[in-house]
């Protein structure tokens, strides 16, 4: 029985010799692409096209056609390979956009000719290629997804989105494109082939395709103002900020060991999805496996819901349009028959949304059985407060590579809630909201209690930071004009590791921000130097944490434009800002503080919907780690790390 898939859905693929058929309704040229874990083409031998038909494990097709058939051999795919792509390009002189032309339908069936699964690719319109489908290793098996990507700007978007450079980009589609038949008047040539296109971090529309980056990931505000990240070109003041989702990457030296293979998955019973293993993403460390482990989950997560609720949406819309073809049927006016029409209908759709809430079941829990593997493996940086690795931390040597915020769910299954990393160092400030404005959360709690929760809430992302870095790494001041956050502030102020008392009054804000302005100043002009270790004496080189409690009280103008400009400048040279504010408050200001309000990303200290996944945008559920009630692994970890500055001090 093939398995019928919608976009974003997956399917097991338990043959290793298997076929992929195209079947378009315009000839197209059929193409097959090889990527890392990652989704990111490098090297050569990324693209299976008519002029190089042969890449390990696949063959493609050979000419422009409506029919395509690809054979792959998953045995014979590299070991680095870890997603097949099934690419439809239209070609030059043909259709101007997909939309415009009947959809295709893409399946893998096994050699004897049973298909496995299948795709239509609807709701195309602008585009000229698509990503079809591609097969992806996952805990040792492979599975094949529907992905439906369109790009408007054709197959030189759809490679410069894979992570090739512009040009790199632009004469690989031209040399697949310049290997079938030209139609009369069309030149595939480099000169019309795109090589500029729009930005991942903005909704893709059908005349904009995503663009490369090269940065870590956050997820990005999906309502309200574009808090997440600092406006990139073409942004709007409306539109979602720049911010990048690429995993990291990093390239070997010849003095550096080779990158370590994933573990193995552990056996399993024939006909049972694969057992999780805790690391098995790839990367050069076990930190970094199990960062791109937790990201891997937080898309499949993303990309199962999204299928099940456009499952549930074709389903509603099927019933619908039935239903109204049978109060529109004169035949079913008498009689019973028109009921007995409605009923069917109606058993239609719940037998569609059956079989969609059964695949949901099926990868929910597989993801449930990956994160109990998972979480119990996390470093400290990536755990909860409540992990019992908190026990036996210590003050490490080496710098972390992420840093644990929060939890993020989806209302389908609130139980199965992925770690929220960001990556380090921080490349951007962090609010932590203490308004009540758009929070149906914040709205029924006190306020007093709602700011207490959100200066715990910072104090503790303070101490996580403090205690999964050198002890000479970071050091940490704070504002507190009126002293409201004073009892939050206590196992900071009594373990001794703040840099200085908090600073109080308009006198102690000028002063900070001062020493924290000319520590900016100083380092840019030592590195456009190239004198970096030239810096005055007193110049503090640990990198800087500054948390502004209550912003804007106890700010003038003066204060205000110091702030922006350490929320600009700062994280570049170690200067980096956690505020907790009432955007409301600060709302005297005008527009002048907008900038610096989408320059931060916005966290709650209570549940709060306002994030999305970069994937399929998403509105997921962010709530705070904090330590469970009366623990004392916050005093723990910082007196961990007094002890460990006592014995590393001169």
């Amino acid at each position: 029985m093939t398995a019928e898939l919608v976009r974003g859905q997956n399917h097991p693929v338990s043959r290793s010799r298997v076929e992929i058929r195209v079947s378009a309704g315009t000839p197209v040229l059929a193409l097959a692409s090889l990527a890392d874990e990652q989704g990111r083409f490098s090297g050569n031998g990324i693209l299976a096209h008519p002029g190089a038909r042969s890449l390990p494990g696949v063959e493609s097709p050979g000419e422009l056609a409506d029919r395509h058939t690809f054979a792959v051999d998953l045995d014979e795919v590299a070991a680095d390979v870890h997603r097949l792509g099934v690419l439809l390009v239209l070609p030059p002189g043909g259709p101007v956009r997909f939309g415009a032309v009947p959809a295709s339908y893409v399946a893998v069936a096994d050699p004897e000719g049973a298909e496995l699964a299948g795709y239509t690719l609807t709701g195309l319109d602008a585009e000229t290629a698509v990503v079809a489908l591609e097969l992806y290793r996952r805990q040792g098996a492979w599975k094949v997804r529907a992905v439906g990507q369109g790009y408007a700007e054709g197959l030189g978007a759809l490679l410069t989105d894979g992570g090739l450079p512009a040009l790199a980009a632009a004469e690989l589609a031209a040399a697949a494109l310049g290997t079938i038949p030209r139609t009369a008047g069309a030149d595939a040539t480099l000169a019309t082939m795109p090589t500029l296109v729009g930005d991942l971090r903005a909704p893709q529309t059908p005349a904009q395709a995503p663009a490369p980056t090269p940065e870590p990931p956050d997820p990005v505000p999906v309502s309200g103002h574009p808090y997440a990240g600092t406006p990139g070109p073409g942004d709007t003041p409306t539109a979602p900020p720049t911010i990048s989702y690429a995993h990291p990457r990093r390239r070997a030296t010849s003095n550096e060991p080779p990158e370590p293979a994933p573990r193995p998955a552990a056996p399993q019973e024939p006909g049972q999805a694969p057992r999780p293993v805790a690391g098995d993403a790839s990367g050069w460390s076990m930190d970094e496996r199990l960062y791109n482990q937790v990201w891997g989950m937080f898309e499949d997560l993303a990309r199962t819901v999204a299928a099940y609720r456009s499952a549930v949406e074709f389903a509603d819309s099927r019933m619908d349009r039935e239903l109204d073809e049978a109060l529109s049927d004169p035949r079913h006016r008498l009689g019973g028959s028109g009921n007995a029409a409605r009923d069917t209908a109606r058993a239609r759709r719940e037998e569609l949304v059956a079989q969609a809430q059964a695949v949901l079941d099926r990868d929910l829990a597989q993801l449930i059985a990956e994160l109990e593997v998972v979480e119990p493996a996390l470093p400290a940086a990536y755990a909860r407060w409540d992990n019992p690795v908190w026990h036996g931390h210590r003050t490490p040597e080496e710098s972390p590579l992420a840093l644990r915020l929060g939890d993020l769910h989806l209302p389908e299954r609130p139980d199965l809630r992925i770690p929220m990393l960001s990556r380090l160092p921080l490349e951007r400030g962090l609010w932590i909201d203490n308004g009540r404005t758009g929070s149906e959360a914040a709205m029924t709690m006190d306020t007093d209690r709602l700011r207490r929760a959100a200066m715990d809430m910072a104090v503790a992302l303070a101490v996580r930071l403090l205690a999964v870095h050198p002890a000479d790494r970071f050091s940490v001041h704070v504002i507190d004009a009126a002293g409201a956050g004073s009892a939050s502030l206590a196992p900071l102020v009594r373990s001794g590791v703040l840099a200085g008392p908090p600073a109080a009054g308009a006198q102690g804000v000028t002063q900070t921000l001062a020493g924290l302005t000319r520590r900016v100043d100083l380092v840019q002009m030592a590195l456009r130097a190239g004198a970096p270790e030239d810096l005055p004496p007193d110049v503090d080189t640990a990198d800087q944490l500054l948390i502004v409690h209550d912003f804007p009280h106890g700010f003038d103008d003066r204060a205000v434009t110091q702030l922006r400009y350490l929320a600009d400048e700062g994280a570049a040279v170690g200067v980096h800002l956690l505020m907790v504010a009432d955007r409301d408050e600060a709302s005297a200001y005008g527009p002048l503080l907008d900038p610096l309000w989408r320059s931060l990303m916005r966290l709650s200290p209570v549940p709060d919907s306002h994030l999305a996944d970069p994937w399929v945008h998403h509105a997921w559920t962010f709530e705070p780690d904090l330590p469970p009630q009366g623990s004392r692994v916050l005093d723990q970890a910082l007196d961990r790390v007094a002890e460990a500055r006592r014995t590393t001090r001169p």
